[in-house]
């Protein structure tokens, strides 16, 4: 198998993609899992064989790839191949171009000043900004669940926190990933001081995030946690049931 780039962290896949000709890349139909340690279908692929992008795709599928997964605004080099002027997602990514900066001490972006649904869109470059007004998302669909910012977008936890609620409420983004659920928790009863719960919690689940944030597996390899925040019924990770509401000590539902 070609591959003249590895896209990913490597916590979950790495998927692999290799320059076809002029106009053409293709995606490797097999990527690699952490879960398994082993190469098995790439996401969204429906055989081996791989997917091939046009390099100048009206829907420039391939361009995004390289885009979010580098820093700095492409270039097409000699025979038209594509060049991120630096691989993977550095500073700049967030804080935007820092050659000024570098230079002289200029001010760069900062996004801690950026208010919640601002923040929402600048992580939402990549990981998919909240649909515009009028778009229709597939929730049943259970890849939708790695675009974090637009489920977010849709819980009543980031609708009702007045502008208190962002990306940064629980992702520090100078720090690598926190995966201790009752670290989330805390965060959590950071508002929900004393929830009052209308049914048993779930003993086997035991955190917040356990319950109200599911597990989604679009495959058998790969996990997300579920940004819309909310009350879960039995079996159901997708999206929240019905109108009922997590009842807080004040009362607020």
């Amino acid at each position: 198998m070609k591959a003249d780039w590895a896209f990913g962290a490597g916590e979950q896949a790495v998927t692999f993609v290799a320059r076809r000709d002029d106009e053409h890349y293709v995606e490797q139909g097999l990527s690699w899992y952490a879960a398994t340690g082993r190469m098995e279908l790439t996401p969204g692929h429906r055989h081996g064989g791989g997917e091939i992008y046009r390099t100048f795709d009206a829907e420039a599928s391939i361009l995004r790839c390289f885009q979010c997964h580098s820093t700095g605004p492409l270039r097409l080099g000699e025979g038209y191949r594509i060049e991120p002027p630096e691989a993977g997602v550095q500073c700049e990514t967030c804080h935007g171009p820092g050659k000024a900066h570098a230079e002289s001490g200029a001010a760069v972006r900062n996004p801690a000043r950026l208010t919640a649904v601002q923040i929402n869109q600048l992580c939402g470059e990549c990981h998919r900004k909240p649909a515009a007004t009028g778009d229709e998302t597939d929730w049943g669909n259970a890849w939708n669940a790695r675009h974090q910012p637009l489920y977010l977008a849709e819980s009543a936890c980031f609708q009702k926190s007045g502008g208190r609620l962002s990306c940064f409420t629980c992702h520090a983004p100078h720090a690598e990933l926190e995966r201790a659920a009752e670290a989330y928790g805390k965060v959590c009863g950071s508002c929900h001081a004393k929830p009052r719960h209308r049914a048993a919690t779930v003993a086997s689940k035991g955190t917040c995030v356990g319950c109200h944030m599911p597990a989604v597996k679009p495959n058998a390899n790969l996990s997300f946690a579920n940004h819309w925040i909310g009350v879960y019924g039995a079996g159901s990770v997708l999206r929240p049931g019905g109108r009922r509401r997590l009842v807080v000590e004040d009362g607020r539902r």
